[in-house]
């Protein structure tokens, strides 16, 4: 409500200064790592804007986990993605050729720094798959990637 439209609101996200960002997180990371009902394992979850910044944050805290990343854009640095220590998860839809054109760079540079690097592409499966599959009129391929997206997710996380 506090934007005219979905698109200043995600204009307003692409503002943020990306150092208040990684502050921000580095607040969350520590209440919950040392939280009392804490395991002291973090992971990190974004999803498209979150899910880019997952992979900048796993650059720049290598306490994390793990990271997952479902439809975020990596950054483009092989210098940076070589700084991180914890295995990186990815969830990518089938239909999401601008996300997915990175995936062969990004998955090179890794492999180069011999970061893990475990992803899947759900067939068919659109942007923002979680968001949309999880609704009413969900197409089968969005709703199929939504439901192995989740399963996959919390095998992982156990």
């Amino acid at each position: 409500s506090d934007f005219e439209n979905p698109d200043a609101a995600r204009d307003a996200l692409y503002d943020l200064d990306p150092a208040q960002v990684t502050a921000d997180l580095d607040a969350a990371f520590n209440y919950i790592k040392n939280d009392a009902s804490s395991t002291g394992e973090v992971a990190v979850v974004g999803f498209c804007w979150g899910g880019s910044q997952t992979w900048r944050y796993a650059t720049n805290n290598e306490d994390i986990s793990s990271a997952h990343v479902f439809y975020g854009t990596a950054p483009d640095d092989a210098q940076a993605l070589s700084s991180i220590k914890a295995p990186v998860y990815g969830y990518y839809g089938g239909a999401d050729t601008r996300v997915n054109a990175t995936i062969e760079r990004t998955e090179s540079q890794l492999n180069s720094a011999n970061v893990p690097f475990d992803y899947v592409i759900y067939e068919d499966a659109g942007h923002a798959f979680m968001k949309s599959g999880h609704q009413p009129e969900a197409s089968n391929a969005n709703k199929l990637a939504h439901d192995k997206g989740w399963e996959r997710l919390l095998r992982l996380l156990k």
